[in-house]
C-alpha cells in the first residue's frame, strides 16, 4: 500500500467518519452486552423472557426497545424541567467524549502500526479519566431534577462512592504512566510488548479493577440504585427513552471500562511481529485479539454480578479509603522503583 493511499485513509476527515462509525459500533456492542447479560442471567435464574422470546432470546431486546419508545414521557409536576430534560444529554455526552480518545484496535500496514482511534492525544489517559467523571454530574442532574428523596439519596451515595474510588483509580493510572513515561494511552499499550503490566503491577491491576467496578456502578457497587432500599435510586422518576438512555449509558461505560483494563494491563493489541508483518493478518488480527480480551473482561464483570452480594454503603466507603487508597500508594512506589530499574 503506497504512502499516498495511507495518507488518504488516515486524514482528519476519514478519522471523523471513523469516529461516527465507532459510535455506532459501541451502541451495537452495548445492545449485545445487554442481551448477553440478560441471557446469561436467564440461564442462571430460569427467567423466561430473555431465554425464550425469539431465537436465543434475541427478540427480548426488540420488545424492550418498543416498550421504551412507546411509553409515555412523564415529567413530575414539581421537577426542574430544564435539568430533567438535560440530564440524559450530559450522561451520554460523557460517553461520547470518552469515545474520542479510546482506541478500538490497530491496523498494521507494511509493518507500520495505525491505531483505530478518533484522535491521538499526548495526555489521552488523563483526558479519559477527566471526562468519565462528568457522568457523576449527569447522575446528580437525574436525581436533583426529579424532586424525589429516594433519587437524591441515590445521588449522594453515588457521590460518596465515586469520589472515594476515583482517587485510587487515578493513582493506579499514574503508576502505569510513570512506568511508561507517557500519558498517551496508545504508547502505554505499545509499551506492553512483550510483558503485560498485569505481571509487572499485579497489585495495581487488582486496585484498578475493583475501583473501576465501583466507578461503573456494577454489582456489588450499585448502592445508588439498589431497588430494595431506594426503589430505583437516581433514575426512579424517569420513563421511556430518558430512562433507556441512562440505562444504556451504564452498559457503554462497561464496554469502555473493559477496554481500559485491556489497554492498561492486558497488553492491548500487541502481537508478535511475525504475525503483524503479514499483510492480511496485520490488517485484522491485532484488533480481533484486542476485542477478544475486551469480551473476556466483560464476561468476568458480568459473572461477578451473580457471585458477590451487594455491600452496604459504609462498607463501600471503608473499602475505598482504608484499603484501596493505601494499596494504590504502595503500588505507585513499586511502579517508580520498577520504572527506574527497567529504565522505562
Amino acid at each position: 500500500m503506497s504512502s499516498e493511499v495511507i495518507d488518504i485513509l488516515f486524514n482528519p476527515w476519514v478519522r471523523t467518519l471513523l469516529g461516527l462509525c465507532l459510535i455506532g459500533v459501541v451502541f451495537g456492542g452495548a445492545m449485545l452486552v445487554v442481551w448477553f447479560e440478560r441471557k446469561l442471567s436467564g440461564d442462571i435464574q430460569f427467567r423466561l423472557g430473555p431465554k425464550y422470546v425469539g431465537p436465543f432470546g434475541i427478540f427480548q431486546l426488540v420488545a424492550d426497545a418498543i416498550k421504551l419508545m412507546t411509553k409515555e414521557d412523564l415529567i413530575p409536576s414539581k421537577a426542574d424541567r430544564l435539568l430533567f430534560v438535560s440530564a440524559p444529554i450530559v450522561l451520554m455526552g460523557s460517553v461520547f467524549m470518552m469515545l474520542v480518545a479510546i482506541p478500538f484496535g490497530a491496523v498494521f500496514v507494511n509493518g507500520v502500526e495505525y491505531p483505530i482511534v478518533g484522535t491521538e492525544m499526548d495526555i489521552s489517559i488523563l483526558y479519559i479519566e477527566a471526562v468519565s467523571s462528568i457522568s457523576i454530574i449527569g447522575a446528580f442532574m437525574y436525581a436533583y431534577s426529579s424532586n424525589n428523596k429516594y433519587s437524591l439519596l441515590g445521588a449522594f451515595r453515588n457521590f460518596a462512592r465515586m469520589i472515594g474510588y476515583e482517587v485510587p483509580l487515578g493513582i493506579t493510572i499514574v503508576s502505569v504512566a510513570v512506568m511508561v513515561g507517557s500519558l498517551n494511552i496508545i504508547e502505554i499499550a505499545q509499551a506492553q510488548s512483550p510483558i503485560w503490566f498485569i505481571f509487572l503491577q499485579p497489585l495495581g491491576f487488582i486496585v484498578f479493577f475493583i475501583a473501576l467496578m465501583a466507578d461503573m456502578g456494577r454489582l456489588p457497587f450499585d448502592q445508588n440504585e439498589s431497588e430494595e432500599e431506594l426503589v430505583a435510586g437516581w433514575i426512579t422518576e424517569y420513563t421511556g427513552m430518558r430512562f433507556g438512555l441512562g440505562f444504556f449509558a451504564e452498559y457503554i461505560h462497561l464496554i469502555l471500562g473493559s477496554m481500559l483494563v485491556v489497554l492498561l494491563f492486558l497488553g492491548g493489541w500487541n502481537l508478535p511481529s511475525f504475525l503483524t508483518n503479514v499483510t492480511i493478518l496485520g490488517f485484522f488480527l491485532p484488533t480481533l485479539f484486542y476485542l477478544l480480551k475486551v469480551a473476556l473482561v466483560i464476561l468476568t464483570i458480568i459473572m461477578l454480578r451473580w457471585a458477590v452480594p451487594r455491600f452496604r454503603i459504609d462498607q463501600v466507603v471503608d473499602l475505598s479509603w482504608k484499603r484501596l487508597l493505601p494499596l494504590s500508594l504502595l503500588n505507585l512506589g513499586w511502579a517508580i522503583m520498577l520504572g527506574i530499574y527497567l529504565g522505562m
